[in-house]
Order: C-alpha cells, then sequence, then structure tokens
C-alpha cells in the first residue's frame, strides 16, 4: 500500500477503535462500580474480548489462533508472550481461552478512554519503581493463588528491534516457580507487520496469526533453574515465530 492509502487506512482503523472504546467505557466503569473486584474483572473481560472481535471485523486486521484445543482451561496458567505491535491488545483478547489478569505498564493509564478501561482490568507495574514492581508480582501472585491465569510480556516493552524478540526479564519465571504455574507461551505473527511501532503509517489490513504453544511445566524447579527456564520458553517462542512467519498475509 501507498504511504496515502495507509494514512486513510490508520485513520479509519483509528475511528474505529476510538468508536468502540466509547461504547465500551460505560459498561467498563458500570461494571467496576457495582461487581466485586474478581466478578468484575471478568466482566469487563467480556466487554473487551466482544470489543476486540468488533474492532477486528470492521479494521481488517483479522486474528486467528492456533492450538487452543491443548489447553487445559480447569486449570491456571501464565500466558507469555511477544510484544511487538499496538495490535496485540486486540490479539490477546481474541487468543487466551481463560479468564486473566495482566500485567501493565502504568503509563498506558495515560491514554484519553482507553486508559480507564486500562487501569481496571491490568496489574499496573512502574517499572522505574522496585516498590511498585515488588506490588505488582504480590498481587500477580495472589490472582494465580486464587485460579487466576496471568498474562505477561516478558520482554517488558514494544520490541522495536529486527529480531523477531527482546531480550526477556526474570519476573515471569520467577512467578512461575515461586507458585508452581505451568506456563502457556504464545506467539503473534505478522503483527509487527501490519502496524509497526517504529512507522504506523506503513499500516495495512491482515491477518494476525496467534500460536499457543504447548504448556512448559515448572513441577519441582527452584529459583536457580530461572536462567535455564527463560531461555528454553524464549528459544521455543522464537522458533515458532520463525517457522510460522507468512511471507505474505496483507491485503493488496
Amino acid at each position: 500500500m501507498s504511504k496515502f492509502l495507509s494514512a486513510i487506512y490508520l485513520f479509519y482503523a483509528s475511528i474505529i477503535f476510538i468508536v468502540l472504546m466509547f461504547v465500551a467505557l460505560p459498561f467498563v466503569l458500570l461494571f467496576s462500580a457495582v461487581l466485586p473486584l474478581s466478578k468484575g474483572k471478568k466482566a469487563i473481560l467480556f466487554i473487551l474480548r466482544t470489543w476486540a472481535l468488533c474492532f477486528s471485523l470492521f479494521s481488517f486486521f483479522w486474528v486467528t489462533t492456533k492450538g487452543k484445543k491443548n489447553i487445559n482451561t480447569s486449570r491456571s496458567h501464565i500466558y507469555i508472550g511477544n510484544h511487538g505491535s499496538y495490535l496485540d491488545a486486540v490479539a490477546v483478547c481474541l487468543t487466551i481461552p481463560q479468564y486473566f489478569s495482566a500485567l501493565g505498564k502504568i503509563e498506558i493509564t495515560k491514554v484519553p478512554v482507553f486508559g480507564l478501561i486500562y487501569k481496571r482490568i491490568v496489574v499496573l507495574i512502574d517499572r522505574s519503581s522496585k516498590e511498585s514492581r515488588d506490588i505488582s508480582v504480590m498481587a500477580l501472585k495472589k490472582d494465580v493463588a486464587n485460579g487466576q491465569s496471568i498474562l505477561i510480556f516478558p520482554e517488558g516493552t514494544m520490541n522495536q528491534t529486527e529480531s523477531p524478540l527482546s531480550d526477556f526479564f526474570d519476573g515471569a519465571f520467577r512467578i512461575a516457580i515461586e507458585t508452581q504455574t505451568p506456563i502457556i507461551p504464545f506467539v503473534m505473527v505478522n503483527n509487527k507487520k501490519l502496524l509497526p511501532r517504529k512507522n504506523p503509517l506503513k499500516a495495512r489490513p491482515g491477518l494476525i496469526i496467534s500460536i499457543l504453544l504447548p504448556e512448559v511445566s515448572v513441577t519441582g524447579l527452584s529459583l536457580e533453574d530461572v536462567p535455564a527456564l527463560k531461555k528454553k520458553v524464549y528459544d521455543l517462542m522464537e522458533e515458532a515465530i520463525l517457522t510460522n512467519s507468512p511471507v505474505n498475509t496483507t491485503a493488496i
């Protein structure tokens, strides 16, 4: 697509995003006000999944997921995914087959409208503050103890490099070992091509392929095993991205 057409398409997709956010916001505020915290989060996640589906359909950023049938939804998991595009917020809502709490950067709460919804569904973290990091870890562990799955992007921020993945932080793997909760790695393929972080004017409609990889057990592991576990998951995800990257899934 030319830059002119990409700009028009990006404007169109942005309008769809904003309109649907305004539609979702009253329901989010209502549920967060009248329902207990756990039930409120589940209700809000249902609204966000509906929002993501509608946005996907109307914006032509389609999402398809492989591997859902292999997930044991009767127990909690730690979902660990790559992060390469603003589209990931849409893709994860449609990809993860369980209710989950996500770890998210506190800076996103400053985004108009979306920030109001965001802070009611995620566990916020200020990575520059050790106190904030500790509180976030405790909140995530509490969710796991209550049978809730959690979502963490181990890269910490959006990958703007040409590599499939950025380096991983230890946090997700420490939580997995300390709570003895299995990890479900997953990858989103083609997300960076459809809406590049560095050059959003190259936006184009197309297909995001999400792949849920086999469960990684942490049974019997100790914190000394964090580096090996982190490398194992990194290698699995990198291989999945490289193997499944399509030659061309974008619309012309």
